[in-house]
């Protein structure tokens, strides 16, 4: 095999390897966009459903997440803990999360909002729950652990992890949080920040695809140029 031959199947070799891998990732951030899109239309359809009363910490583990919730009980905060490192608006902080605690002496998890930084023990008294009765509205969220993080001596937790927390807990405690978003009686301070449901996006995939595709052309693109020159040859001055 010539030189000129073993560069053509060079550059038809790296060009092809080049090509087909971008090709692929352009294809692996569709199919991510496509199971994005999935999860926001499944979320939205579980926002959509009408409110469920919780009475009680002792419900079925079939309760979905993102699901509409009402719930009446007491706040009890010498027994809430922080998840560490949530922010706000760019700013760092951790999310207060209190026990709601129901006639029958069970509870659910309440995530009550945002506070700065700085407030790293609990209980949080810059962000006291209202006393006595509280009626609440909200939505389940998602267990983020699987009950191998517990709070630490100071009520700080790196996760939302339920089960972790629960198993601190002297009550029955269901299954999800609940995501506060409104209560009857007056919030004392200006803390905790209120925290917004999630915002539902499509990402950066779209965008992802189209560049690895743009890459893939180019690889192509400069495999036919690059052959052209090679078949042409040398240019000779006279």
């Amino acid at each position: 095999m010539d030189r000129s031959r073993r560069r053509r199947v060079a550059i038809v070799a790296i060009a092809s390897i080049v090509a087909v891998t971008c090709l692929g990732l352009g294809v692996w951030q569709l199919q991510r966009l496509t199971d994005r899109r999935a999860r926001n239309a499944a979320i939205e359809h579980e926002r959509s459903q009408a409110p469920l009363l919780i009475t009680t910490g002792a419900q079925p583990s079939e309760v979905e997440p993102y699901v509409p919730v009402r719930a009446s009980g007491e706040f009890e905060p010498e027994r809430e803990v922080l998840v560490y490192g949530r922010s706000l608006d760019g700013e760092p902080g951790h999310l207060v999360v209190t026990p709601l605690v129901f006639d029958d002496a069970t509870a659910a998890l309440v995530i009550r909002g945002w506070v700065p930084f700085d407030h790293q023990t609990v209980p949080v008294t810059d962000a006291n729950p209202p006393p006595g009765e509280v009626a609440i509205r909200g939505f389940l969220v998602p267990d983020e652990g699987d009950g191998s993080t517990v709070p630490d001596d100071e009520g700080v937790i790196g996760r939302l992890d339920v089960r972790g927390i629960r198993s601190t807990l002297p009550y029955p405690v269901l299954p999800m949080a609940i995501q506060l978003i409104e209560q009857t009686e007056t919030q004392p301070s200006d803390l905790p920040v209120p925290v917004p449901p999630e915002e539902l996006s499509e990402g950066p995939h779209l965008s992802y695809a189209i560049q690895w595709f743009t890459f893939a052309t180019i690889a192509v693109v400069g495999a036919v140029i690059l052959l052209r020159r090679e078949r042409r040859g040398p240019t000779t001055n006279p």
